[in-house]
Protein backbone atom coordinates (compact mmCIF):
# COMPACT_ATOMS: atom_id res chain seq x y z
CA UNK A 1 0.00 0.00 0.00
CA UNK A 2 1.36 3.49 -0.82
CA UNK A 3 -1.67 5.60 0.73
CA UNK A 4 0.09 9.39 0.33
CA UNK A 5 -1.97 10.31 3.37
CA UNK A 6 -0.18 8.10 5.58
CA UNK A 7 3.30 9.50 4.18
CA UNK A 8 2.17 13.11 5.51
CA UNK A 9 1.57 12.24 9.30
CA UNK A 10 4.26 13.45 11.56
CA UNK A 11 5.58 11.62 14.66
CA UNK A 12 4.07 14.12 17.09
CA UNK A 13 0.85 13.55 14.76
CA UNK A 14 0.96 10.05 15.21
CA UNK A 15 0.82 10.33 18.80
CA UNK A 16 -2.75 11.91 18.38
CA UNK A 17 -3.64 8.82 15.86
CA UNK A 18 -2.90 6.78 18.36
CA UNK A 19 -4.94 8.03 20.82
CA UNK A 20 -7.61 7.77 18.16
CA UNK A 21 -7.14 4.10 17.30
CA UNK A 22 -7.19 3.24 20.79
CA UNK A 23 -10.78 4.73 21.12
CA UNK A 24 -14.00 2.86 20.45
CA UNK A 25 -15.39 5.91 19.46
CA UNK A 26 -15.29 9.59 18.22
CA UNK A 27 -13.48 11.60 21.05
CA UNK A 28 -14.14 15.54 22.22
CA UNK A 29 -10.73 17.61 22.13
CA UNK A 30 -10.78 17.19 25.87
CA UNK A 31 -10.45 13.51 26.18
CA UNK A 32 -7.66 13.55 23.40
CA UNK A 33 -6.37 16.60 25.41
CA UNK A 34 -5.89 14.28 28.47
CA UNK A 35 -4.47 11.21 27.37
CA UNK A 36 -1.72 12.93 25.37
CA UNK A 37 -1.57 15.74 28.40
CA UNK A 38 -0.71 12.30 30.57
CA UNK A 39 1.40 10.26 27.89
CA UNK A 40 3.39 13.27 26.14
CA UNK A 41 2.80 16.30 28.68
CA UNK A 42 2.72 18.66 25.51
CA UNK A 43 0.11 21.77 25.93
CA UNK A 44 -3.52 22.01 25.48
CA UNK A 45 -2.23 24.71 22.31
CA UNK A 46 0.18 21.94 21.10
CA UNK A 47 -2.67 19.16 20.89
CA UNK A 48 -5.00 21.68 19.41
CA UNK A 49 -2.98 22.67 17.09
CA UNK A 50 -1.85 18.80 15.77
CA UNK A 51 -5.79 17.67 15.81
CA UNK A 52 -6.59 20.53 13.15
CA UNK A 53 -3.61 19.86 10.73
CA UNK A 54 -4.24 16.09 11.08
CA UNK A 55 -8.43 17.21 10.01
CA UNK A 56 -6.63 19.66 7.23
CA UNK A 57 -4.94 16.70 5.85
CA UNK A 58 -7.87 14.33 5.95
CA UNK A 59 -6.71 12.25 8.23
CA UNK A 60 -8.86 13.10 11.11
CA UNK A 61 -12.71 13.22 10.94
CA UNK A 62 -14.37 16.14 12.76
CA UNK A 63 -17.93 16.33 13.31
CA UNK A 64 -20.29 18.33 15.48
CA UNK A 65 -22.90 17.23 17.69
CA UNK A 66 -22.84 18.85 20.88
CA UNK A 67 -19.16 19.44 20.93
CA UNK A 68 -16.77 18.76 18.28
CA UNK A 69 -15.76 14.93 18.28
CA UNK A 70 -13.03 13.48 16.31
CA UNK A 71 -12.06 10.17 14.45
CA UNK A 72 -9.49 8.48 12.79
CA UNK A 73 -10.13 8.76 9.11
CA UNK A 74 -6.91 6.34 8.35
CA UNK A 75 -6.80 3.16 9.94
CA UNK A 76 -4.29 2.02 12.00
CA UNK A 77 -3.53 -1.03 10.16
CA UNK A 78 -3.33 1.48 6.52
CA UNK A 79 -0.76 3.59 8.51
CA UNK A 80 1.15 0.56 9.62
CA UNK A 81 1.54 -0.90 6.21
CA UNK A 82 2.35 2.08 4.37
CA UNK A 83 5.21 2.72 7.64
CA UNK A 84 6.41 -0.83 6.79
CA UNK A 85 6.58 -0.65 3.28
CA UNK A 86 8.31 2.81 3.34
CA UNK A 87 10.68 1.36 5.77
CA UNK A 88 11.85 -1.44 3.72
CA UNK A 89 12.31 0.78 1.23
CA UNK A 90 14.34 3.32 2.05
CA UNK A 91 16.13 1.50 4.56
CA UNK A 92 16.14 -2.25 3.02
CA UNK A 93 16.50 -1.61 -0.81
CA UNK A 94 12.97 -2.78 -1.18
CA UNK A 95 13.64 -5.87 0.36
CA UNK A 96 11.97 -7.28 3.20
CA UNK A 97 14.29 -10.12 3.26
CA UNK A 98 17.26 -8.07 4.23
CA UNK A 99 14.89 -6.87 6.94
CA UNK A 100 13.98 -9.95 8.45
CA UNK A 101 17.72 -10.73 8.19
CA UNK A 102 18.52 -7.45 10.28
CA UNK A 103 15.97 -8.17 13.06
CA UNK A 104 17.79 -11.61 13.41
CA UNK A 105 21.14 -10.49 13.21
CA UNK A 106 20.56 -7.46 15.77
CA UNK A 107 19.06 -10.57 17.97
CA UNK A 108 15.53 -8.56 17.94
CA UNK A 109 13.86 -11.82 17.53
CA UNK A 110 14.17 -14.43 19.78
CA UNK A 111 14.31 -17.75 18.98
CA UNK A 112 10.90 -19.07 20.08
CA UNK A 113 9.86 -15.44 17.63
CA UNK A 114 11.34 -17.07 14.73
CA UNK A 115 9.79 -20.00 15.51
CA UNK A 116 6.76 -18.50 15.86
CA UNK A 117 6.97 -16.64 12.53
CA UNK A 118 8.00 -19.58 10.32
CA UNK A 119 4.21 -20.76 10.89
CA UNK A 120 3.21 -18.57 9.22
CA UNK A 121 4.88 -19.44 6.14
CA UNK A 122 4.30 -23.45 6.36
CA UNK A 123 2.44 -25.30 3.92
CA UNK A 124 -0.66 -26.21 5.51
CA UNK A 125 -0.47 -30.20 6.10
CA UNK A 126 3.85 -29.76 5.71
CA UNK A 127 5.33 -32.33 7.45
CA UNK A 128 2.18 -34.18 8.68
CA UNK A 129 1.00 -37.12 7.27
CA UNK A 130 -2.81 -38.30 6.76
CA UNK A 131 -1.68 -42.27 6.50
Amino acid sequence: MNDPLAGKITDSELEVMKVLWEADAPLPITQIRMALQERMGWEATTIKTLVQRLCSKGAVLQTRQKCFLYAPALTERAYNHWATDNLIRRLYRGSAKNLVAALVHSESLTREDVEELSGFFRVEGEGTSDA
